[in-house]
């Protein structure tokens, strides 16, 4: 199925693969810095934002790391490393921004499609465990990204912010939680439906589904050859471009591999699959509201950090709690068995042997989350919701992740948690593989993509002037620049309809 204006432009200048939330942000940006190019969509499925970008398979956070306890780590010191954090919170504000500005603008549906406001916690049990949430406190609630950060000890204050954490919990067990109550709630799937909705109605933009990519080859002159077949009618097509971007999800890197690109050379990649345990009694689903994040076993993916998730989806609100970790060797949720297989090649074989060894800890993890009994995944919801009812919860298969396996000079090959975006040398073509925090950070990753890719049209006055209009932060860290920082939030706020910042504590005294 088509739902192009015209018909298929056989040299457009850039083909984007995949009809996710990160193909979605490039074509915007693109056609907002060059109205004139011209640009060719093309989905394997047949709608938009069917797998990592649809509500029930990614976690909906706007992940500004208030609350997410893997992007603060203890060093062996007892410091908190911050950086992490600090990096995140920016490219989420950078999000915010171009997302209201393409509001204000008019440009794509009103906020309340894909976004709303709700506190972000993290809430721990245990002496150390509180007192690294103490210490993380501490250290993050000096920061302007952070600011307005509340942390309490005091029981009474947190059967106020979480009443379904706190009833039933023992009265001696040693508790903590920090909260903060600008967090918010992004629908991913209706975010990108309204970014499609919006580009593919200009000029110079066509979009196609059911499209199979099925080779990818760079001629002399530097443009890419796309070679397509469409599922249903099994027609064959060719499309040649300037540029060409891989932003398939878990597909992506069999694509890059096909690309035969050096840079390509050595990457693999570990799939994990998730399931969520999704909450049916509408009575505790009311009592529920903020994202609850706790601390991940050790060993665990970072997509599996436990937490009792307050959501809105398809305009009816949720509450999930995990997700459950597992193990399956399709890189899509709607991909082939086969997947793990045929992405292996002579250059990736050692890096991924490599990369295995080094994460038995999290192969026994997986190992032991698909082994998991109804009842052993009740216990863990009930370490969040002690007074939770087997009854009020069915479970749910989520999304699908590929985390990426490069090869690595000292270890041979490394796990890497998070997003990479591998270029080509002549910046003709690029693919992103990897998975969490990447559609929170979405515009951060295109802006560097179009940095890399397109670097005399980004360094000219004129798109250097569009990007500051559509990010009024753009070059500048509003983590250095608190003033900055507060006007900007007060404007996305206004904007996008969500809580303004409150007001910093006068000092970070603790609330016993």
């Amino acid at each position: 199925m088509d739902t192009n204006k015209n018909s298929l432009q056989n040299e457009p200048d850039v083909v984007l693969i995949g009809a996710g939330i990160m193909s979605a942000t490039l074509a915007v940006l693109l056609k907002k810095l060059e109205p004139n190019l011209t640009i060719e969509i093309f989905e394997r499925l047949d709608a938009v934002a069917a797998e990592s970008s649809d509500a029930w398979n990614n976690a909906g956070t706007g992940h500004a790391a208030f609350c997410e306890l893997n992007y603060t780590p203890q060093l062996a010191d007892g410091t908190i490393e911050t950086s992490k954090a600090v990096k995140i919170g920016e490219s989420f504000e950078i999000s915010r921004q171009f997302w209201a500005h393409l509001v204000e603008t008019g440009f794509i549906c009103p906020p309340k499609n894909f976004i709303k406001s709700i506190p972000h916690m993290s809430f721990v049990w245990g002496e150390e465990n509180v007192e690294f949430l103490r210490k993380r406190y501490e250290a993050l609630s000096q920061l302007p990204l952070f600011q307005g950060m509340e942390y309490s000890e005091d029981t009474a204050k947190l059967r106020e912010w979480i009443p379904l954490v706190m009833e039933g919990r023992p009265e001696n067990q040693k508790v903590a939680a920090t909260r903060m109550s600008i967090g918010t709630d992004v629908n991913f799937g209706s975010l990108t439906k309204c970014m499609f909705g919006a580009v593919k109605a200009l000029d110079g933009v066509n979009m196609h589904f059911c499209q199979e990519v099925t080779k990818l080859k760079k001629d002399d002159s530097s443009r890419w050859t796309v070679s397509l077949r469409d599922d249903k009618t099994g027609k064959k097509r060719k499309v040649r471009a300037r540029f060409v971007f891989i932003g398939a999800g878990g597909g992506s890197l069999h694509l890059l591999l096909k690309s035969g690109i050096k840079e390509g050379k050595g990457f693999g990649g570990f799939p994990v699959s998730g399931q969520w345990l999704v909450c049916t009694n509408p009575d505790v689903i009311r009592r529920h509201e903020a994202k609850v994040y706790g601390k991940a076993e050790v060993g665990s993916p970072p997509m599996s950090v436990p937490h009792l998730d307050s959501r809105v989806i398809n305009g009816k609100k949720a509450l999930l709690f995990g997700p459950y970790a597992g193990f399956s060797t399709k890189f899509l949720k709607q991909g082939s068995f086969f997947d793990l297989l045929s992405s292996l090649r002579i250059s990736n074989i050692v890096p991924m042997l490599a990369a295995g060894i080094q994460n038995i800890p999290l192969t026994k993890y997986l190992i032991d989350q698909v082994r998991q009994s109804r009842d052993e995944r009740m216990d863990a919801l009930r370490g969040y919701f002690p007074d939770a009812k087997m009854e009020d919860w069915k479970l749910e298969v989520a999304g699908q992740r590929v985390q990426v396996i490069k090869k690595d000079a000292k270890k041979g090959g490394i796990l890497e948690f998070g997003t990479e975006v591998v270029t080509g040398s002549e910046g003709s073509i690029a693919a992103l593989l990897g998975a969490s925090p990447g559609a929170s950070t979405a515009v951060s990753i295109m802006l560097g993509l179009i940095k890399t890719c397109f670097p005399e049209k980004y360094n000219s006055a004129e798109w250097q002037a569009k990007l500051k209009e559509m990010i009024p932060s753009f070059g500048k860290s509003l983590n250095e620049d608190p003033e900055l920082c507060a006007e900007l939030r007060s404007w996305t706020s206004q904007v996008l309809n969500l809580k303004n910042v409150v007001a910093a504590p006068e000092s970070n005294e603790i609330t016993h």
